[in-house]
């Protein structure tokens, strides 16, 4: 334990210096996409617990996204509807104003998520495969549905003048958080647990291992980590809406995920750098060729390409370690095969 709160010391400073260049010395622009970046990992990262380690299908990411995201903006943002009664419009001041309040109101954000995981895992955790997606799916959908009909946060308009408090640091701090958390969980008993569900449920409830509620506590962790995420985005873009939760965000986190491979935390993290930053990179090539959309195009083309000749993703189920690396360079393969000789 000590040695974690060591490199999560070490994680933090590194992420301080790196906050300040990018600050310093880069351009906005990038930035902004570096940061889009963090918040992808922390999504992948935390879906590929319950979709990678558990082997559950679960397209309702975007709702817990949803969820973090408008309870956060409730804590930090001034609020302002028109009150019927009083025919007038009516601001709410925030409850935690400042830098200093960000953090307690993305943990709030997490927290919600979290209980809704809860609530919307215990029943549906029952189910398996194609109808355990349909009703995740549905979850998304009926998260999206209630903030579209409720005029209070914004409705179908969404929630404008969020204050701009995701920096980079307080991104990739929390993108260290995740990925430590899951790293020790993936080689805790609770993440073996987890790996013997995926492989055979049946064979793990014999061995004594209670899956439904190691299912369900799976999704709560993932679900909370999704609520911190939504958190950030909306206080990077200042401004949500239900348009920014929907279906397809669902999607784009498992396209992540299956880019990267299932079950891999470092195939996770590399598939949400892709996906998020290659439409960004291609932009430049779409604008300079005079095509409009040829940038989804070739995007569309890459994930095609990769699903026909490596469809267990980048790394599988493998992570990324100095033994790995030493296989992939050519003269150190060869100097193993020939000591294996």
């Amino acid at each position: 334990m000590g040695r974690m709160i060591s490199i999560l010391v070490v994680a933090l400073a590194v992420v301080f210096g790196v906050n300040w260049f990018l600050d310093s010395f880069i351009d906005t622009y990038v930035v902004r996409v570096v940061n889009l970046c963090g918040i992808s990992i922390i999504l992948a990262v935390s879906l590929n617990v319950i979709n990678g380690l558990c082997g559950q299908f679960s397209l309702g990411h975007a709702g817990f996204m949803a969820i973090g995201a408008y309870v956060s903006a409730y804590f930090t943002t001034t609020l302002r509807y028109f009150d019927e009664a009083q025919a007038k419009y009516v601001s709410v001041e925030p409850l935690l104003g400042g830098q200093w309040g960000f953090v307690p109101a993305l943990i709030a954000g997490g927290l919600a998520a979290a209980v809704a995981g809860a609530v919307v895992g215990i029943p549906t955790l029952r189910l398996k495969g194609d109808y355990l997606a349909i009703a995740t799916l549905g979850f998304g959908e009926i998260v999206t549905i209630m903030i579209t009909n409720f005029e209070k946060i914004g409705g179908a308009n969404g929630l404008p003048g969020l204050p701009a408090y995701s920096s980079t640091f307080w991104i990739y701090a929390f993108v260290v958080v995740v990925v430590m958390f899951s790293w020790y969980l993936q080689r805790s008993t609770f993440g073996r647990a987890l790996i013997a569900i995926r492989e055979n449920e049946l064979a793990a409830e014999v061995m004594g291992i209670p899956a439904s509620r190691m299912k369900v506590m799976a999704f709560i962790y993932g679900a909370f980590f999704a609520g911190i995420a939504g958190g950030l985005l909306g206080h990077l873009l200042q401004t949500i809406s239900p348009a920014t939760f929907n279906f397809m965000k669902s999607i784009e986190v498992v396209v992540m995920l299956v880019l990267g491979g299932l079950g891999s935390m470092t195939g996770a993290i590399v598939g949400a750098i892709v996906l998020t930053a290659l439409p960004e990179a291609l932009r430049d090539v779409e604008s300079g060729i005079g095509l409009p959309g040829v940038r989804m195009v070739v995007y569309s083309l890459v994930l095609i390409l990769l699903m026909i000749f490596r469809p267990q993703g980048v790394f599988g189920q493998k992570e990324l370690s100095l033994k790995l690396l030493g296989r992939l360079i050519p003269g150190r393969r060869a100097k193993d095969s020939g000591g294996e000789e």
